[in-house]
């Protein structure tokens, strides 16, 4: 019998538990172990609440986890309730999938001003992460700038933008529908370092912002390159990119008539915040140049009125106690998803935030046959240790307080249960109160 621990519950996670049930069938148990007391990750508190048909991707991982040979268990840190040593002792491989839960800095003037966030604390507030139920942004200002180029930019943008009423079939947290409910934001500002061919966005979410009931896209013509040159890229991007110019040409009377403007600012690199009172009040920005597919400043500077700041320039994963680290590239140090002999990654604790959803699923499967080639080297034991049941009875003997899959779907039945009209769901935000509902 083989015994597999997989940290972390997202995509990654249980895609590696699925390639190892088919990989030994009944002869392996798979524990995957989650700080939270609920599962998925990124699909629960990442993925925009208003995109309900992505986060279906759930009913797979369900279909994994009810299965007798992979367990979840949640409510457990590791490096705190246990160390990978003892995790070591326990199970034959272990294999983080914590991917990367933290923003990256900006790294500017100004970042420590009030109301700017990272967009993990953002994203997390209006999804109803525990840790980010407290952030509380003052949506009182005018004026707010979302800075990236990615999906996440627009995410962040349009659920700024949004009516209540297309909040409908989301499960966006109610506290943050309180607060959007009563915001005054009447521009978002969409700053890119680099230009419209370099963009990260992919073409249904850039095609979203045109579908806004109250919200106008715009982009300065003088932005956008010779429409020739949009040959040369590849046809996501030269969709992603056709979105763009469509913006371009709405006409003034069209934005005139919707009382939010959101404007993509090409070759904009954000260069310090300022504000009074501690609280931010406009982003010093310099105009840009891309040369070699990168961005070099001009040494040409301009002000944008910013109450609201949300940064959203991508992660970096979070250390756990003697696993080592490339603090570099904010992942952990590897070789191909081997960290040391029985200690793996997968997804982005091994490559970084890049990717999609799916991505994971091939590098799940290519981590557990490197797990078969260690085994077979000799790398890895014979087969012998206690996996579930020894932790078991370390967690018993600690007191720690584990929730399983069956808990969690108590927990999802009382969330079901108290949505809002036209919800699916109004997810706890508070762990004590999870863990109630569970039991």
């Amino acid at each position: 019998m083989r015994h597999i621990a997989v940290i972390g519950s997202g995509p990654a996670g249980y895609y590696t538990a699925e390639a190892a049930q088919k990989q030994w069938g009944d002869d392996v148990r798979v524990d995957v172990f989650d700080m939270l007391p609920v599962p998925y990750g990124l699909i629960r508190t990442g993925v925009a609440p208003d995109h309900q048909s992505i986060k279906g991707v759930s009913r797979r991982y369900e279909k994994t986890a009810l299965t007798e040979n992979v367990r979840f268990v949640g409510n457990v840190k590791v490096g705190e309730h246990i160390t990978i040593p003892e995790l070591q002792s326990l199970y034959d491989a272990i294999v983080i999938a914590t991917g990367a839960p933290h923003d990256r800095k900006l790294g500017i003037e100004g970042e420590e001003l009030g109301n700017i966030f990272g967009s993990a604390a953002f994203v997390g507030w209006y999804n109803g992460h525990p840790q980010f139920a407290d952030l509380d942004p003052k949506l009182l200002g005018k004026h707010a700038v979302v800075i990236g180029m990615g999906n996440v930019a627009l995410d962040v943008a349009r659920i700024l933008a949004k009516t209540e009423a297309e909040f409908e079939g989301a499960d966006i947290v109610s506290h943050a529908l309180d607060l959007l409910r009563a915001s005054k934001i009447e521009k978002i500002t969409i700053l890119g370092r680099r230009g419209p061919h370099q963009i990260m966005m992919t073409p249904k979410e850039l095609g979203e912002l045109a579908c806004l009931e109250r919200a106008s896209p715009r982009v300065d013509k003088e932005d956008l390159p010779d429409e020739e040159d949009d040959l040369i890229l590849e046809p996501g991007l030269r969709k992603s990119v056709t979105h763009l110019r469509s913006f371009a040409a709405i006409p003034e009377n069209i934005h005139a008539e919707k009382p939010i403007e959101v404007e993509i600012d090409f070759f904009a690199s954000p260069v310090s915040f300022s504000g009074k009172d501690g609280a931010v009040g406009s982003v010093r920005v310099e105009r840009t140049t891309v040369e070699t597919g990168r961005a070099k400043g001009t040494g040409e500077y301009y002000d944008i009125p910013a109450e609201l700041v949300v940064s959203c320039i991508g992660y970096h994963t979070a250390h756990i106690p003697d696993v080592p680290f490339d603090d570099r590239m904010g992942r952990f140090a590897n070789d191909e998803g081997r960290i040391l002999p029985g200690i793996y990654c997968v997804g982005w604790a091994r490559r970084g935030p890049s990717g999609t959803i799916g991505t994971n699923r091939p590098d799940g499967f290519s981590i557990i046959e490197k797990v078969v080639e260690d085994i077979n080297s000799g790398i890895l034991g014979r087969g012998d240790k206690q996996g579930r049941s020894g932790f078991d009875a370390l967690a018993e003997a600690r007191g720690l307080d584990i929730v399983t899959f069956r808990d969690w779907k108590k927990i999802e039945e009382a969330e079901e249960q108290a949505a809002r009209e036209g919800a699916p769901r109004e997810k706890f935000v508070d762990i004590e109160a999870m863990i109630r509902a569970g039991r």
